[in-house]
């Protein structure tokens, strides 16, 4: 009796869990913290046309997608100068919205951005190895370039990752195209034909991987 109601309960218990987990709102597509500073995506990105590697400039050379310190964000954005005067119009008008940059500055403390993108810490994603790719940051971030406040567009679930690695080439795009989020193909695109020489340079065939021990170390 025991035994069956264990059952019947694990049953239940692990249904329930299946649901969340594979729910879109527990993968929190979606998801959106306050910054400590509100950084425009669509302002720097997309109006001004700003690439992707101006602040995340390890992107290309690394497993991780560097988060701009705050010298970055102060070579435009400086404090004010000897005569009062700031070195942009924007500085003027935000200088408010601005004040925890120059105190960031000031102290030489980090700011505290806060992670949109989380993953769990068994799984190891390689940021590299995708845009290298020519993965676009599109096809994981969305319209990074139209968000004032970036939010998760994806659900980074495994059974995502898996459908694309299983299927990348919608995905693929000339390298030097990666970080220009608004990029389309030209009339005469061979989108498969492209797909095809990326991934079999020498007619190997050769697919993203997809056995566990890929992602999962």
């Amino acid at each position: 009796m025991v035994l069956a109601a264990a059952i019947v309960g694990g049953g239940i218990y692990a249904g329930a869990m299946g649901g969340l987990i594979t729910d879109p709102k527990t993968l929190n597509i979606g998801y959106q913290p306050e910054q400590p500073v509100p950084f425009s995506h669509a302002i720097h990105a997309g109006q001004l046309k700003m690439d992707c590697r101006y602040c995340h400039n390890t992107v290309f050379e690394s497993a991780h997608a560097a988060v701009p310190p705050t010298a970055t964000c102060i070579n435009c954005h400086s404090p004010a100068n000897d005569q009062g005067v700031t070195a942009l119009a924007a500085v003027r008008t935000e200088s408010d919205k601005l004040k925890p940059i120059h105190k960031s500055w000031e102290t030489g403390r980090s700011m505290a951005w806060k992670r949109v993108h989380n993953l769990p810490e068994f799984v190891y994603f390689n940021h590299a190895a995708h845009v290298n790719s020519g993965v676009s940051c599109k096809s994981c971030h969305g319209r990074i370039d139209q968000m004032d406040v970036v939010s998760q567009h994806e659900e980074l679930s495994m059974a995502w990752c898996i459908t694309c690695h299983r299927n990348p080439d919608p995905h693929l795009r000339p390298k030097e195209f990666v970080t220009k989020l608004d990029w389309e193909p030209p009339a005469d695109w061979d989108q498969e034909a492209f797909a095809k020489q990326k991934r079999d340079p020498e007619g190997e065939n050769i697919n993203p991987q997809v056995h566990c021990a890929v992602c999962h170390r």
